[in-house]
């Protein structure tokens, strides 16, 4: 999957784009029509605090529709983790959508023809 990482504000590490790739690759597993995605990493400023939490962001394209996720952690790993388990259950219940979509169909009805008597 085609993986966009975008840090604002700040560098990310070459290690810190390197999970995220390894993990949203994980997602090729349960559907495998992902076309690309987005991932936003942001620094948010906690009110009272010095400490300042990391967010994720990460909005995926599928075929007709995309899956966004924001997902707040202590740390970049933790986000992208906490995103992942949600990531996970979207893209399940998307590809079931689509399953269920063609299973359900109505049957073609087959004119039938009237027998002629001789």
């Amino acid at each position: 999957m085609k993986l966009t990482v975008n840090a604002v504000h700040f560098n990310a590490d070459e290690s810190l784009v390197d999970f995220i790739q390894r993990k949203l690759n994980k997602l090729d597993q349960f559907y495998d029509r992902i076309i690309d995605g987005e991932v936003f990493l942001k620094l948010e400023k906690g009110d009272k605090s010095k400490i300042q939490k990391k967010l994720v962001e990460v909005k995926l394209n599928v075929p007709g529709n995309s899956i966004f996720v924001k997902e707040k952690g202590e740390s970049f790993e933790e986000a992208t983790d906490l995103a992942m388990d949600v990531l996970t259950r979207q893209v399940k219940k998307h590809k079931q959508k689509l399953t269920e979509k063609s299973h359900t169909r109505p049957p073609m009805e087959v004119p039938v023809a009237d027998e002629m008597e001789d």
